[in-house]
Formats: C-alpha cells, structure tokens, sequence
C-alpha cells in the first residue's frame, strides 16, 4: 500500500525527521488560506499522486511552457493560483503511462533553500531478507539514471537483524554523502528515527528524495514516499486510513474485497489460474507464443464459485482483454468449482471474446462435463502449452 507524500512526512515527523511545514489543499478555494499560513518567501506547490517523476510530468491538454507537477511560487497569491491549475486536471509521468493520473490533492509547503540534493532510500533486500540502506549524492530527479549509467555513485549494505541500526550504520551513510562536522550526528540521528519507522510500520520501501542540505548546513527531508506491506496493514489502523482507493486501479480493488491476488497488466489476453507460479509460467508462455498477458490473477487453493466468478467478471471488465484463458491444475483446488463459477459468471455477464479452459487434477473429468454440458462457446485445451497456443490463435486470427 502506498501514500501521499504529505502524509509521508506527517508520519515520518511523529518519529522526529526535520520535514517542512505544509498544508493539503482538496478545493481550491482553500488554496489562498493554506498558503497563507506558511512562511515565505518561497512557496512550493505540489500535485499529489501516487507516481514519482511528478517534477518533469506534463498535464494532458498543457498549455505551451507549462509547468509540471511541481511549481514554485514567490507570493500567497502565486501559490494560490499554481494549485488551482493543477487540481483536477490529469498529471502524466513516466510511472503513471500515458493515462496519467488525476490530481485531486495539493501539497503547499514553505520553500527551503538547497545547497546539495541527496538519495536516500530505505527497502527490503530480496537476497538478504534484510532492511538495506541505499544511498547517492546524486538526488534529485536523475536518480533512474544515475543508477543506470553510474551506478558506482550508490552505496548499498544490509542491516544485520540480530544487532539492529547502530550508530555506525549512519555514519557510513553520512561518509558516503560526502557529510562532514554536525552534519554526520544529525545523518546519525535521522538514519535511526528511519529505521524505527521502517520496521515498527512494516513498510516496504522509504525513499527520500532529495534529502537536502539545506542552506544553513542541516539536513532536511524534502521529499519522502512509503510503501508498506499489505499482508501486515492490519496490525496498522493509522496506517490503514491513510489509504486512497482513488489512486488505485478498480479492478485491482475490486479483486482486493474477494481476496483475489490481481494485478492488472497491458496485454490482451486474461488469465484465471490458481497458484502464483502455475500463473506466471501461463503469462510467459502467452509471452512465448506472440502475444501478451492482460493480467496475473491467482484464485488461490481454496477459491468458491462465487470467488471465481468475481474473478471472471473483473477480467471482462477489462476492455483491452480479447480472449481469456483459463488454467486450473486442481489440487486442493477443485476442477468442477472452477468450472461452475466460470459457467456462472459468462451466464451473467455474457461472453464476448474467446475462452479457452485448460483443467487438469481433482475432479477434473467433472469440471468438463460442466464446461461441456454448458452449452458455451469454450475451446477446450489439453495441456499448458496447447492451452495458450490455442487462446493466441484465436485472438491474433
């Protein structure tokens, strides 16, 4: 689950980072009141989304030279008329795609001055299974390809868990950026306020950038953006009401109320399989025979007809879907539950595109006496490999 950068900073304040003082705007009439009650003499103005790349995102129908999606402004006034710009339009970045996303929150915060830009980062290492510190002196916008075309410039190491954050951990951070005198005791002292707040809210990933220099010589956290485990938001209520359903994708929260594992992709095919892996081997294969995935959707072991038929009807949903492949290998899974809940929701919502239905396990030859017995148009698949041959064939032909 992601957040809003503002509210990013109000969490990471209650741990003691030094972040800026800001205020949200949600109706623009508010936006001359909100930026009245901060200092200047700088304002600056930012479109709140789930995205990164806010700073070089365009607005869709922009006027020429027109700014992004985060502005500065010299005066109240200013500040005031830059939010009302960019509320409710659409802010398209490199990780939103090319639909952009709509603004509908606005951040106004009082301007600090910059003396150095820096990357800092806290996630999860995969390898490891341990928190890892990443960090660069080359903040700001450019990090993607920092990373990419000079990646001798970003220090990465692993907490040990038996120990927990030591002070020498931040003060390898701050040696790596280039930090001297009072500066070092203060990356000391925010490292461990960031790794409290990284484990005791389960996050997944923290990154702050730019953490800056500012022009009096302290460090100051400009910009932070948290991703926290889903698995573990329950144990999180504050956590758990920062969440904007706005900002995700419909069907994903859709799937996300039947406890559905959906992720929605680009492709044209759909796909309802049970189990993870079983799932990404089915969209390599689609990948292999020409064409590609629509989505991952794992039903799970235990999935009810009407479980799976939700499924279905949010994989039609999707207006890009142009053919649907079903691939069942039952184990504790049931053959015949997958094929009622199929028969049950192309009975509702009607079935416009080709299907193809690979079933193979527990009660199997009973899930195709159903799917036989139907009196659908269903193209019946043996095996993995026939199964996606014969879905890409039908859609490419």
């Amino acid at each position: 689950m992601n957040i809003h950068e503002y509210q990013a900073k109000a969490l990471l304040r209650t741990y003691g980072a030094p972040v800026s003082e800001g205020r949200i705007v949600l109706k623009a009439e508010d936006a001359k009141t909100a930026a009245g009650e901060l200092d200047g003499p700088l304002w600056v103005v930012k479109a709140q989304i789930h995205a990164g790349g806010r700073g070089k995102g365009s607005f869709k129908e922009a006027d020429a030279g027109e700014k992004g999606g985060v502005r500065l402004a010299k005066s109240v006034e200013e500040a005031a008329e830059e939010a009302k710009k960019m509320l409710g339009r659409t802010l398209v970045t490199h990780q939103t795609g090319p639909a952009g996303k709509q603004v509908n929150r606005i951040y106004i915060e009082a301007g600090s001055g910059i003396e150095r830009e820096l990357y800092l980062a806290l996630l999860v290492d995969r390898v490891t299974s341990r928190v890892s510190f990443v960090c660069s002196t080359e903040g700001g916008m450019d990090i993607e390809e920092v990373a990419e075309s000079t990646p001798e410039k970003i220090l990465s190491f692993s907490v040990d868990p038996a120990t927990g954050y030591q002070p020498y951990h931040g003060r390898r951070v701050a040696f790596s950026l280039g930090l001297t005198g009072a500066q070092v005791k203060q990356c000391v002292k925010l490292m461990g306020q960031l790794y409290q707040a990284f484990t005791e809210k389960d996050m997944e990933m923290l990154e702050i950038n730019p953490l800056i220099v500012s022009d009096s010589g302290d460090l100051k956290v400009l910009d932070a953006k948290l991703g926290f485990d889903g698995n573990a938001i329950y144990r999180h209520a504050d956590v758990a009401e920062l969440r904007d359903e706005s900002e995700e994708d419909s069907k994903e929260l859709e799937a996300s109320k039947y406890d559905l594992n959906y992720i929605a992709l680009d492709g044209e095919i759909g796909c309802m399989v049970n189990g993870a892996g079983l799932a990404m081997a089915t969209m390599d294969i689609i990948k292999l025979y020409g064409a590609e995935p629509a989505n991952f959707l794992d039903v799970g072991g235990g999935a009810t007809k009407e479980k799976v038929t939700e499924a279905f009807k949010i994989i039609t949903s999707d207006p890009n879907v142009k053919g649907i492949l079903v691939n069942i290998f039952g184990g504790i899974m049931r053959c015949d539950v997958i094929a009622e809940g199929v028969v049950a929701a192309v009975k509702e919502v009607g079935l416009k595109v080709p299907l193809v239905v690979r079933l193979e396990g527990t009660n199997v030859e009973a899930g195709k006496d159903i799917i036989n017995n139907s009196g659908l148009d269903v193209i019946a698949a043996d095996n993995l490999s026939d199964g996606a041959e014969k879905i890409v064939k039908a859609v490419k032909g």
